[in-house]
This record gives C-alpha cells, structure tokens and sequence, in this order.
C-alpha cells in the first residue's frame, strides 16, 4: 500500500485501534499541566487531532476547542463528534490558527509526524506563532536512541462480526534522521481473513535534539510519560510528555 494509505482508506476503524487508549486521562493531565504551567486562558487547539476524541474532552473540561488534520475523513468524523468544534484541514507543519491559542497538543506521537528535522522545525516555528504570550505546547515524544525494534505492542476488538487484531512498534536504524511506524491490522471473520500492512515514515529525534530545537522558542520542561502523576523525566526513559512555555 502507499504511503499512510491505511491511514486514509481505514480511517472509520480509527477509533477501534485506538480503543485501549485513556483519551480521558490524558486530556485531563494536559489540563493539570496547562494549569501549572498556563496562562489561565482556555482557547486551545488539537494538531492531527484525527476523530476528535482529545478535542471532545476539553470541550467537556470548559475549553473552546478546535482541532487540525491532514486527513479529510477523520475530521469528517470528529465533526460528528464535537459539532462545536472548528476543525480544518491543514498540514500541522505550516498551519495558521483562526485565533492565538493559549494551549496547543499534540497528542499519540503525533509529533513525529513531521518526517525530518525541517518540518518538524516548521511545526515548532507554526506553534509559536500560533500562541498567546505564556502560552502552553503540550505534546509527547519518543527518543530515537531508546528505541527497541524488536518491541511492539498488540491488541484485538470487536466489531459486528469481524475480530480485528492490530500491532504496531518503531523502527529506526540507528542514524540519520528518520525512523517509522510500522502498522498492522488484521481481520478476520467466518469469509476469512484480511491483513493490511503499512510503515508510516516519521521524523526521528533525541530529547536533547528536541530540546535544543525547542530551546529559542520555549521554556521546556520535561515530565515522565505518565497520566496519572506528574513526575520530572528520569533522563532515561525513552518516551516523555513535553511541556513548552512560549517564551
């Protein structure tokens, strides 16, 4: 399949792949981290927010909400989903915002979805234009030198009468600046069994890397990737939650 073509043709399974995430959890840590750390406002905006399901918690928590993606069917689908939500169709690395902003996530490693060191310095550049003065950029990462290629993670739902499986992990090779996402749903019913595969091209960096990138902008503050505490990053786990103050 082509590039992110899962992505595109599966996009009404989106929210059953997604379906062991805490959407709720998260939402409501970003907020306890825009509270500490904000500037009391509430207009926040969503990059590649896909289905909306972020987006629909902060409505929920009092935020006048809105978010962005590249794919049209998602937000088709998240507009179904918070009709009072504006979302759009944009490019997270070159995207203008209907209003400064006092929050913008970016939630699921989506970050990485720049796909080279340029457009993901474009989306941090895009990000400080879009906030407020103290504004908050909220986002998690993954450090390309604690990758573990043999590690993935698996999991299966319902749905009417298929069972879906689906399984994904990062790659890198080891330099350069790239790495992927590797992808794979497959689906089973009594007619058989259907296997998609597809390898999302990403944007591989160091949290000292992106540290440095986010360093002219921001003040960085970096916690362990958990949604239940707030806990300054141990210098050696692999993922973290980026907490960015606009300078």
């Amino acid at each position: 399949m082509p590039v992110n073509a899962l992505y595109t043709d599966l996009s009404g399974y989106y929210d059953l792949m997604c379906v062991d995430i805490d959407y709720q959890a998260q939402s409501h840590a970003i907020r306890r981290l825009h509270q500490i750390f904000g500037n009391g406002g509430t207009t926040h905006l969503d990059l590649a927010c896909g289905t909306g399901p972020h987006v629909r918690h902060f409505i929920d928590l009092g935020y006048a909400s809105s978010g962005l993606d590249i794919n049209q069917p998602m937000l088709d689908i998240a507009a179904t989903r918070c009709p009072e939500a504006l979302f759009t169709l944009q490019d997270m690395s070159d995207f203008k915002a209907n209003e400064p902003q006092d929050l913008i996530t970016c939630f699921l490693y989506s970050i990485h979805y720049s796909d080279g060191i340029e457009k993901l310095k474009a989306c941090i550049s895009s990000v400080y234009r879009a906030l407020k003065s103290d504004g908050i950029f909220c986002f998690n990462a993954v450090d390309k030198d604690k990758i573990d290629n043999a590690l993935s993670v698996k999991h299966s739902a319902k749905q009417a009468n298929d069972l879906f499986t689906f399984r994904s992990g990062w790659h890198y090779s080891g330099q350069g600046e790239k790495q992927s996402l590797r992808l794979s749903i497959e689906k089973a019913n009594a007619e058989g069994t259907q296997l998609w595969n597809d390898e999302h091209p990403m944007v591989a960096v160091s949290f000292a890397e992106l540290s440095a990138l986010l360093a002219p902008h921001f003040e960085v503050h970096v916690f362990e990737h958990n949604y239940e505490k707030i806990i300054p990053w141990d210098n050696a786990s692999g993922n973290a939650i980026f907490v960015c103050v606009k300078k």
